[in-house]
């Protein structure tokens, strides 16, 4: 059990470094083409579309980020009212829908990529579209695992999200 939470560790900061990279790129990327336009009269040609991509894989990669804890967006509403076996039910619910959307969206996403890939769809300077469009089925699908995921430890565990949220903080004290 070690070794997987060690290796569920180690993606997790892989992911928000990868996320924090992206970020910080933009945010150099968007500094310099307003500099050159402000101060060169023209700004770097590939520097807006490239923009436009990474806004695409930060908020892909986002969402999946915050499928990781669950810290997406729900409507739980009725699982305020519920009893602990009702909360437990209705959350391994929503997660197995969930779940099965995200596959779903990923399955109709690939089909997108894929025609994108057929027609030889390029983007700026002459790269195949589907390379930046990859990360949309990609990031559903995983999405569609950890709600799978999260399904199965709503029906093992007890407190199921909760005993991960106190083992990390006891982890960083």
């Amino acid at each position: 059990m070690n070794t997987v939470k060690q290796l569920t560790n180690w993606l997790n900061r892989f992911e928000d470094g990868f996320l924090a990279l992206i970020l910080l790129s933009m945010i150099l990327l968007s500094v310099t083409d307003i500099l050159m336009r402000n101060f060169f009269s023209g700004g770097i040609l590939w520097i807006p579309p490239l923009l436009r991509v990474l806004v695409l894989w930060l908020g892909m990669l986002g969402a999946l980020m915050a499928s990781r804890q669950q810290e997406h967006i729900a409507v739980d509403v009725l699982s305020r009212m519920l009893p602990a076996k009702g909360k437990q039910i209705s959350n391994i619910i929503s997660c197995l829908f969930t779940s099965t959307v995200c596959l779903f969206i990923a399955y109709h996403s690939y089909l997108f990529v894929e025609s994108t890939f057929e027609y030889e769809d390029l983007g700026f300077n002459d790269i195949p579209m589907w390379i930046f469009q990859a990360v949309i089925p990609f990031a559903f699908i995983m999405m569609a695992i950890r709600f799978a995921i999260h399904s199965v430890g709503y029906l093992l565990v007890t407190d199921y999200l909760k005993k991960e949220e106190n083992s990390a903080e006891g982890e960083v004290a």
